[in-house]
C-alpha cells in the first residue's frame, strides 16, 4: 500500500517513555479530522478506533478506496455530526496506516523494525495522542468517544487527563482484558507466527508477506464480533453455491466462504506484525491494576459526563464488564449514564447500522452540547 500521499502526520518531538522503558521521539502520528473547528475550540471530539481501524473514520477511505470503518455513525447529521462537530481520529500507535510502527524504518539500523519495535500499551497510544490537543491549540475536547479497544483508550484517556474532556463515552468496552480475550488474540499471533513467511517479524525485509496466518488470525478474531443467534439468522447451514456437500475440505457452508472472504481482503489493508503489536497492548490493558485494585480511583479526579453503552448479544465484552465500570463511577458520585442496547449483532454492533444505538449516541452528545 502506498499510503503516504494520503495521509496527514504530526512528527511528535517531544520524547514519550513507554510503558515497556524505552523512550521514543521525533516519530509520526497519522490522524484524520472532519468538520470545522469552531472559534472557540469547544466543538471537538477525539475518537478513539478499535483494533483493526485506523484514522479514517468516515467517507471514503483513500488507501482502501472502502467506506471508513465508522460511516454510520460520523458525519453530517449522523450521531456524531460533522456540521457541529470538529471529529479527530489518530491512527494509533504500533498501527499500520502511517502512525509509528513495526513497518517502519529503525533510523539506527537502517532497517524494517519488525519485531524489534517497542511492545506499546493503551497508556502509550493514548499519551501519543494527546499531542494532537496540543497541535490544534484545544484546551479541553467536548467528547472523547471509541468502541472495543477505542473504549479502552476512552478509559485510559480520561484517567491519565481528567480535565481534557467535558463528556466520555466509552462503548463495548472493558477496564481490563478478560483470559478469554487474551487466549483468542493468542490464537491470532500464534496463527501468524506459525506462517512461514513470517521470519520472526522480518517478513517485509524479506519481501514475503505472513499472509495466511494473518488471514486465519482475522478469521477466529471476527467470529468473536458476531453473535450465535446472528451468525444463525444469516448463514445458518446454507450452501455456498452448490446443492449438495461436496465430501471435501472447500468451503461448503455460506459462512466458511464468508470468513475465508473476511480473512482474504484483510491482508490487504493490515500488517501483521502491527496485529500483534496491538493485540498484545489489548492483553496487557488492566485499568484495575494500575489502580491498586480500586477501578474508582481511575476516574475521582474528573468532573466529566460519562456514558457508558453495551449491548445484549456481545460476549466478547458482555454488559457486565461494562456495568463494573459504571459500578466504579457511582462510587465517587460521577455523572454517569448506562444503557443497554438490543441487537443480535453481537460485538460488532457499534460499528453497524443499529438505529437504537445510532440515535442514543446522538442524543446523548447533541443534549450535551446544548447544555453546556
Amino acid at each position: 500500500m502506498n499510503i503516504k500521499e494520503n495521509i496527514k502526520t504530526l512528527v511528535i518531538k517531544k520524547p514519550l517513555k513507554l510503558d515497556c522503558g524505552k523512550t521514543i521521539n521525533n516519530f509520526p502520528l497519522a490522524y484524520e479530522t472532519y468538520g470545522s473547528l469552531n472559534k472557540n475550540k469547544d466543538n471537538a471530539i477525539l475518537v478513539f478506533h478499535a483494533l483493526t481501524g485506523d484514522q479514517f473514520v468516515t467517507g471514503i477511505n483513500p488507501v482502501t478506496k472502502k467506506d471508513g470503518w465508522w460511516s454510520y455513525a460520523v458525519g453530517p447529521n449522523k450521531s456524531i455530526d460533522t456540521n457541529k462537530y470538529f471529529v479527530i481520529c489518530a491512527n494509533v500507535i504500533g498501527g499500520c496506516m502511517g502512525s509509528f510502527g513495526p513497518s517502519h524504518k529503525n533510523p539506527d539500523t537502517n532497517k524494517i523494525y519488525g519485531t524489534d519495535f517497542p511492545v506499546i500499551t493503551i497508556n502509550d497510544m493514548v499519551n501519543a495522542q494527546v499531542n494532537l490537543l496540543d497541535h490544534f491549540e484545544i484546551k479541553k475536547l467536548f467528547s472523547i468517544v471509541g468502541g472495543s479497544m477505542g473504549g479502552m483508550q476512552v478509559l485510559q484517556f480520561i484517567s491519565n487527563f481528567p480535565d481534557k474532556a467535558s463528556t466520555v463515552v466509552p462503548i463495548a468496552c472493558t477496564s481490563s482484558h478478560s483470559a478469554q480475550n487474551i487466549a483468542f488474540n493468542e490464537l491470532g499471533r500464534q496463527a501468524i507466527a506459525s506462517d512461514h513467511n513470517w521470519s520472526d517479524g522480518k517478513y517485509l525485509s524479506n519481501n514475503t508477506l505472513p499472509d495466511k496466518g494473518l488471514s486465519v488470525a482475522r478469521m477466529a478474531a471476527h467470529i468473536t464480533y458476531l453473535s450465535k443467534k446472528g451468525l444463525q439468522e444469516k448463514f445458518g447451514r446454507k450452501l455456498q453455491e452448490r446443492d449438495a456437500l461436496k465430501f471435501g475440505f472447500d468451503a461448503d457452508f455460506q459462512i466458511e466462504s464468508y470468513l475465508r472472504y473476511q480473512g482474504s481482503v484483510f491482508v490487504d489493508r493490515f500488517d501483521a506484525n502491527s496485529y500483534l503489536y496491538i493485540t498484545r497492548a489489548m492483553d496487557y490493558f488492566d485499568l484495575v491494576k494500575q489502580f491498586d485494585g480500586n477501578l474508582s480511583n481511575a476516574f475521582k479526579k474528573t468532573k466529566a459526563k460519562f456514558f457508558v453503552i453495551s449491548f445484549t448479544s456481545d460476549w466478547l465484552y458482555p454488559t457486565q464488564e461494562n456495568k463494573d465500570i459504571v459500578i466504579a463511577l457511582n462510587a465517587i458520585g460521577a455523572d454517569v449514564g448506562f444503557v443497554e442496547i438490543k441487537s443480535d449483532k453481537g460485538h460488532d454492533s457499534f460499528l453497524l447500522d443499529v438505529p437504537d444505538f445510532l440515535n442514543t449516541l446522538k442524543n446523548f452528545l447533541d443534549k450535551s452540547y446544548s447544555e453546556r
